[in-house]
């Protein structure tokens, strides 16, 4: 169901699918963001004034931490093991994050081309600490798309 006119979304829970493969216990995500790079252009006008004209360049690369509450589920260590030991073929996957609204409909999807995990960070293990154990896992991409 499409929002309505001037109302802003609620990110309610958060999805992140590679090779098909679905997870939606992702609790956080960030860093997901679109960039380019700037050309200065320098330039004399017509009546002889110096001026700096800004044009879009090429988009950059980019990385998004994804966080999930520690699970059984070891997905995220089979993938990291892939990139590192040098098997790209297998690391390298497009996918994308998907944000649900309250009702679990998907409302955007960012497809990340050419991702491969670049960490794996496991939460502090406290004894006798009650705070949920979290993995966060970085994903290095190429570029970006908003679906």
């Amino acid at each position: 169901m499409p929002l309505p006119d001037l109302d802003s979304s609620v990110g309610h829970s958060f999805g992140l699918e590679f090779d098909s493969v679905l997870i939606r216990q992702i609790t956080e995500v960030t860093g997901l963001k679109m960039e380019q790079d700037v050309i200065e252009l320098k330039q004399n006008t017509a009546d002889g004034k110096y001026a700096i004209k800004k044009l879009p360049g090429r988009p950059k690369a980019g990385e998004v931490t994804v966080t999930r509450g520690l699970t059984e589920d070891n997905s995220f260590e089979r993938w990291i093991t892939d990139s590192r030991f040098g098997r790209m073929n297998n690391a390298r996957r497009n996918g994308s994050i998907i944000v649900y609204d309250y009702e679990g409909i998907p409302i955007k999807r960012y497809k990340l081309i050419n991702a491969w995990p670049k960490t794996l960070e496991i939460s502090a293990l406290k004894a006798g600490d009650t705070s949920v154990l979290t993995e966060k896992l970085a994903i290095t991409f190429e570029s970006i798309e908003v679906e």
